[in-house]
């Protein structure tokens, strides 16, 4: 079931959504790193960025949205399978709107609505909200 929206989810709610935000501006550099600086094929770029921004967002989400301690593998695996719907959504899409012309940082861009939702349900209804959220 949803948690109520208190201040405390309202509160976190904010963060992940910024939070999200500020990953787009680092995917971004990500990609123009790998791609532009290091010449890595776009497929690989986005997959590695993917992979480097999730471990990252989960730490991130652990700590600061959801205010928990010592995350768990068992906790970061849970959030990797949780996203990887919106990973696959992600992906799929910006490599196909690349593949179209699209610049490849603004197809990351494009793709990253499609993913969005299923990470926030799964961050809030699975692998955080397993643990009573209104501490």
């Amino acid at each position: 079931m949803w948690p109520a929206f208190d201040r405390t989810t309202v509160r976190r709610l904010l963060r992940w959504a910024g939070s999200g935000v500020a990953f787009m501006a680092v995917s971004s550099a990500s990609l123009y790193a790998l791609v532009d600086l290091l010449g890595v094929p776009v497929p690989i770029a986005t997959l590695v960025t993917a992979e480097v921004c999730t471990l990252l967002r989960f730490l991130v989400n652990h700590y600061w949205v959801f205010g928990q301690r010592r995350p768990s593998w068992r906790q970061c695996a849970e959030y990797h399978l949780a996203t990887a719907g919106g990973f696959i959504t992600w992906w799929t899409i910006s490599n196909a709107l690349a593949l179209l012309g699209v610049h490849y940082i603004m197809a990351g861009l494009l793709a990253v609505p499609f993913s969005a939702v299923v990470n926030l349900l799964s961050s809030f209804l699975w692998v955080w909200g397993k643990q009573r959220l209104h501490r």
